[in-house]
């Protein structure tokens, strides 16, 4: 009866057992994008490229920049981001992540196509969306302020967050790009040249910057409203925003795993004059992030 029952537990437990291994065991920096259009310089630049599909999801193994990397899409929204992130440090050996992409522009000093590469990130949509009384939205009685300026009814709140070694949960608001990451981001900013021209033909009013430092938020929606990204701005000292990089440096961070995003301004998310800027500015932001990371894949110490 024993031997039997160890039987039966060992055939459940296969499935699972077989789904965590390893699909490569060469240590990868992680190079991820939300949407296609994100990575398609990316991926032409992959040398020796090798398909694994996991879960959907595929997973391009190869070079890039000279590193070892394996290449993918996370899929769009915090918890694809999330989700395919954990799913490529479970299956791969990786030392770091770095994220490629474009994003909507919060700060006023900055403009489409600038690159950004932000020291920080937080989840401005971890929130409570308070009730309304008397014409104010206020927190239950029973919940502490979290000391974040809301907006309306979007009251912000730090996450609960739980990792190897740390004792019960941490709550945060901020999640850190690695700082020697940041630092060869610093190193590669002067050197590296931004196209102000896309290959649909629209040019840009000012030769772009890559911008290194700052904050970043991210959250679940797509954001094309002038008075939120104000708010946005002044509140949380932003000055890009999007739909993956924060649940991205997440699960860096409880993972113990160096992180960092390039993230182009596609948009001003509704600070621009007209309809969103997105549509027309799309390809030349994402081929700028991408060349930023290719120079940042390439200035790495070995």
């Amino acid at each position: 009866m024993i031997r039997s029952a160890r039987i039966l537990a060992l055939a459940l437990l296969a499935p699972g057992a077989a789904l965590a291994q390893p699909l490569d065991s060469e240590p990868r920096i992680a190079v991820m994008s939300a949407f296609e259009p994100e990575w398609t310089t990316l991926l032409d630049l992959m040398e020796e490229p090798q398909d694994h599909v996991v879960n959907g999801v595929r997973f391009v193994t190869g070079e890039l920049g000279g590193r070892p990397v394996v290449l993918f899409l996370t899929g769009v929204s915090m918890v694809n981001a999330a989700m395919n992130t954990q799913l490529v440090i479970d299956r791969f050996n990786i030392e770091g992540v770095v994220f490629s992409g474009i994003a909507g522009g919060v700060d006023p000093a900055l403009a489409i196509g600038d690159v950004v590469v932000a020291s920080e990130w937080s989840q401005y949509l971890e929130s409570v969306f308070a009730r309304e009384t008397d014409g104010d939205f206020a927190l239950p009685p029973w919940m502490e302020p979290s000391g974040i300026a809301s907006f309306g009814m979007i009251h912000p709140q730090p996450v609960g967050v739980t990792r190897d070694g740390a004792e019960g949960v941490e709550q945060k608001v901020w999640f850190p790009a690695d700082p020697d990451w940041l630092r060869i981001a610093e190193q590669i900013a002067a050197n590296t040249t931004l196209e102000d021209c896309g290959a649909e033909g629209a040019c840009l009013s000012d030769p772009p910057q890559i911008v290194v430092g700052g904050k970043g938020v991210s959250g679940q929606a797509f954001v094309d409203n002038a008075e939120f990204r104000e708010w946005v701005h002044a509140t949380f000292e932003a000055q890009v925003l999007d739909m993956e990089s924060a649940a991205v440096a997440h699960v860096a961070y409880t993972n113990d795993v160096p992180f960092i995003a390039f993230r182009s301004l596609s948009d001003l998310a509704g600070g621009g004059e007209g309809a969103n800027e997105m549509g027309t500015f799309m390809g030349l932001a994402a081929g700028n992030s991408a060349a930023v990371v290719t120079a940042f894949l390439e200035a790495l110490p070995d």
